[in-house]
């Protein structure tokens, strides 16, 4: 898998104001913004994001994730943006 298609996916299932994946092929992280985010916890979030990748996340296609979400207000407040 590529950052683009992981991307590309998570973008198909997921409304999203903003997306960066970065990895090495194995090792991925990811930042999201989306609507759909807020007033879930953290645990729902992720859920949303793995529920995008389906069984990839299952058959090694994407051996790791680690993920950085946020509501579009959360992002707008957040340092991480600036």
């Amino acid at each position: 898998m590529t950052a683009e298609e992981i991307r590309s996916l998570i973008m198909a299932g997921l409304p999203c104001e903003y997306i960066t994946v970065e990895g090495d092929g194995r090792h991925w992280s990811a930042t999201v913004v989306s609507s759909s985010f807020a007033s879930k916890r953290l645990v729902a979030r992720h859920q949303l994001v793995y529920a995008t990748l389906g069984k990839r996340m299952h058959t090694d296609e994407i051996h790791a994730l680690s993920i950085k979400t946020f509501s579009p207000e959360e992002w707008a407040n957040s340092t991480v943006n600036k």
